[in-house]
Parts: C-alpha cells; sequence; structure tokens
C-alpha cells in the first residue's frame, strides 16, 4: 500500500515542490493506489497531484476517486481540462459523479461533455435513483448471430477498445435485441470458421433498466456473474452492469443496515461530509422513539411501587433483569435482519425461527438463571442481605431471568419478520428499539414473577 510503503517519500516530495520525481513515481503506480494517495493528502493539495498525471493515467484515477475528491480536483482545473476528462470517464463512474452534485453543478458539467456523451449522461439520469440504469454503462461490444469466429474476432480488434469488459460479448438481432451472452473462451477456443449460432444457447440472463439495485445484486450472487446485460421492455440491449458497480451497491447496503441497527437514519452521505445539522437530524428521531419508549418503563415502576416499598431488594436485581432481556433480544434480531439481507431466510420460514428461537430462549434463560440463583444463594451463605427468604428470592430472579430472556428472544426475531411483511425495512427493528421493548415488559414479567413467588414473605 502507498500509505505504508512509500507515503513518507510522497509526502516530502510534495513538500519540497520536486514535482517532476512525484510524477516518475505516481507513473509506476495502479490508478486505484494513486487514487488513495490523493484522497489522503491535504484538500488544497489533491489537485496539484492530479495534475502531475498523464493524460490516460489521470481518467483512470478519477474513475477511482470519492466523490468528494472528484469534486475539489475538478473545480481546481480549468475548463477544457475538465472537459477532456469527463469525456473520457467510463458511462457509469461520471454518473454516479454527476448523481452526488447540486442540480446547477450537474447543468454545468454537461456542457463540457461532447453531444454524444452529453446524450448518454442525460440518458443515464433520466433513471430512477438507485435503479440498474443508473450503474450501467453502454460500453459494450455485440456481434450477430450469423458471423463465424472471424468476424467475431476481427469486429473486437476494431471495436473493443473501449468497451467496459471483453470478459463477455453479446449476440443481437437486426433490431439490437439481446439473443445471448458468450464469455469470450467460448469464442476463441473454436475453429474461426465456426457460426455464432453454433456456439449460442439463447439462454442470457438480463436486467431490465427500471430494476432496482438490490435485484441486480441478487442475481449477481445467485449466479456468480462478472457482468450481466441490461435490456428495455422490447429486450433491446442498452448496456451492462458489471460487478465494480455491484461491489459499491453491496457496501451502501451494509453501510445502511448497520446505521439503521444502530437506531440511526441511513446518511446520505459519508461520516465525514456530513453536517452537524444532518447528524442531529438523522439521530434525534429515533432517540425520541426510545426516550418515549422508555417512558413506559418509568410508568410500569410506579405501577409497581409498593411492592418496591415493601421489598426493596427488588431493585438491586432489576437492571439484571431487564438488561439480559435486552441483550437476548438484541442478539435475535442481529441474527435475522441479517439471515434475511443476505437470503438465507424467508418470510415462509417463520415458524421454524419461532420453535429455534423459543428453545434457544429458553435455553439462554436458563443458563442466566442458573447463574443468578447460585449468585443470590451463595451470596447469602455469608451475608444477611437477602433475609431469611433468600431462596425465593433466587428462585424469583431464575425464573424472571429465563422469562425475560425468552421474551426477548421472540421479540427480537419476530419483529424483523413483521415488519418484511408489512413492506417495511427490517433492520428498522434495531437492537436498541428491541431492547426499549423489552425493558418495559421484563418488568412485567419480574414484578409479576415476584408477585406470585413472595406473596406471604417478602410482599
Amino acid at each position: 500500500m502507498i500509505g505504508n510503503i512509500i507515503g513518507p517519500e510522497i509526502r516530502e516530495l510534495i513538500e519540497a515542490r520536486n514535482f517532476a520525481a512525484l510524477r516518475g513515481v505516481l507513473e509506476d503506480f495502479s490508478p486505484a493506489d494513486v487514487a488513495e494517495l490523493i484522497t489522503d493528502v491535504a484538500e488544497d493539495e489533491q489537485a496539484i497531484v492530479f495534475r502531475l498525471l498523464p493524460h490516460q493515467q489521470a481518467t483512470e484515477v478519477m474513475e477511482y476517486l470519492e466523490p468528494d475528491a472528484q469534486q475539489t480536483v475538478l473545480r481546481a482545473m480549468g475548463r477544457e481540462e475538465a472537459a477532456r476528462i469527463l469525456n473520457e470517464m467510463s458511462a457509469d463512474d461520471r454518473t454516479a459523479l454527476l448523481e452526488e452534485l447540486p442540480g446547477a453543478a450537474v447543468a454545468q458539467m454537461l456542457t463540457l461533455l461532447s453531444p454524444q456523451e452529453r446524450a448518454i449522461a442525460q440518458s443515464l439520469l433520466n433513471y430512477p435513483e438507485g435503479s440498474v440504469g443508473r450503474l450501467m454503462t453502454p460500453d459494450f461490444v455485440s456481434v450477430r448471430a450469423h458471423w463465424n469466429v472471424q468476424q467475431v474476432l476481427d469486429h473486437i480488434r476494431e471495436h473493443g477498445r473501449d468497451s467496459e469488459t471483453l470478459n463477455v460479448i453479446y449476440v443481437t438481432d437486426e433490431r439490437g435485441r439481446l439473443i445471448d451472452d458468450l464469455r469470450i473462451r467460448e469464442i476463441l477456443l473454436r475453429p474461426v470458421s465456426t457460426p455464432v449460432r453454433e456456439i449460442h444457447d439463447s439462454s442470457a440472463l438480463s436486467l431490465r433498466a427500471s430494476d432496482e439495485a438490490e435485484v441486480a445484486l441478487e442475481l449477481f450472487k445467485k449466479y456468480d456473474r462478472n457482468t450481466l446485460p441490461v435490456v428495455d421492455f422490447e429486450e433491446k440491449l442498452l448496456g451492462i452492469v458489471t460487478v465494480d458497480d455491484m461491489l459499491d451497491v453491496q457496501e451502501e447496503e451494509a453501510t445502511e443496515d448497520i446505521q439503521k441497527m444502530g437506531a440511526v437514519e441511513a446518511l446520505d452521505e459519508p461520516y465525514l461530509a456530513a453536517t452537524l445539522g444532518e447528524m442531529v437530524k438523522k439521530r434525534a428521531t429515533w432517540l425520541v422513539v426510545l426516550f418515549v419508549g422508555e417512558l413506559f418503563t418509568a410508568t410500569a415502576m410506579r405501577h409497581y411501587q409498593s411492592e418496591i416499598d415493601r421489598a426493596t431488594i427488588l431493585a438491586v436485581f432489576l437492571p439484571l433483569i431487564i438488561s439480559s432481556g435486552g441483550n437476548s433480544g438484541s442478539q435475535a434480531s442481529t441474527l435475522i435482519i441479517r439471515a434475511l439481507a443476505v437470503g438465507e431466510l424467508a418470510l415462509s420460514d417463520w415458524w421454524t425461527v419461532v420453535r429455534k428461537e423459543f428453545f434457544s430462549g429458553v435455553l439462554l434463560g436458563g443458563i442466566l438463571g442458573v447463574i443468578g440463583f447460585l449468585r443470590i444463594e451463595l451470596w447469602a451463605m455469608f451475608m444477611p442481605d437477602y433475609g431469611e427468604h433468600h431462596l425465593r428470592l433466587a428462585l424469583t430472579v431464575a425464573l424472571s431471568l429465563v422469562g425475560v430472556v425468552l421474551w426477548g428472544t421472540m421479540s427480537g426475531s419476530m419483529l424483523p419478520l413483521i415488519l418484511r411483511r408489512v413492506g417495511l425495512d427490517p433492520a428498522s427493528s434495531s437492537a436498541p428499539f428491541v431492547a426499549t421493548l423489552v425493558d418495559v415488559t421484563g418488568l412485567v414479567i419480574y414484578f409479576n414473577m415476584a408477585t406470585v413467588l413472595l406473596r406471604g414473605t417478602m410482599l
């Protein structure tokens, strides 16, 4: 990695303004590594480093930069230089850049594009945000079924240089409709006189431009593909989506789910780029909801105030009881949310989940109950704090732990399934939300158990 191996050397060259030596160093590194270096240097130095790059390398590096760094570099460029970079960027990476810009800036950027590239950019931006159409690139190679292998190879040599990938070649009819896709090895290993129609089997897997990016991600994972074609409602081939775009989608999805599971509305931008107001807005809503939920805990405590007054020792174990329920619920919800996200679990499996989590809750609650029981009994052997009815108290805590952990486990596992069933994001059933829910019910379970087992003794 640049940052670990020659980072200090490069920084010394930047500080010394030895740009000739710096240019020579950067030419030996891949575009991804140079993009990482540019991101790591100070913002006022990013454009300086970028300007040192050779023509072709600069375009490739731009596609690897984070949106903030891309905007910084473009603002520092002259109009002609920015136009060259934008026109040479791949269509999907350019669309990702334009998505991050305000409307006025997008309009200005579009004026820098050639008529052909502007038409491509506008067509991609016209697709809904988060759709496959925003991710695809029109740079692909297509051939005809009546061609032979030699004609295909000649066509690739002539037009393949600008293609996003040559791993897959697409077979289309005279109207541009997709017939099949062929891996390049299927062409290279055949005699040059072999017609394409003898190679393809008309079983191409394709996406619709209007499909959500998450749909594409599932197909990429299910069929283990590196690229998939995108068609319109008439099956005309519009472009292709590659696996590097899917990795970005997967990262965004995972980030959004993790943020929601932490009771935070998904951020629309990287953490460091988010403003204070945006951070407060995204976090305040859930905090208020959780706070209101905890108010019910206070109400429940008030309801059982008389029991607490008569047996203050019950309050000692209250945090132990409700935290155990919240923790078990958080564990269950996290497991189910992730299983739903990766396709390991479907709504039809709900009964299997109920059975598994029921027995898990009983066993986990039993383990904690035994520990709680032994703790009280062993303590009572040496300290008189729990009085003569310590055995009943230990049994109350133990059985309450079983009940609360069982309830937390069942609640945490069922809530994501219920949310999925009504069309909501299961990740919204965050661990803090489940914990708050179990806090209130845990109090009810604990004090009702105490009322039954301690009546006539402590109560």
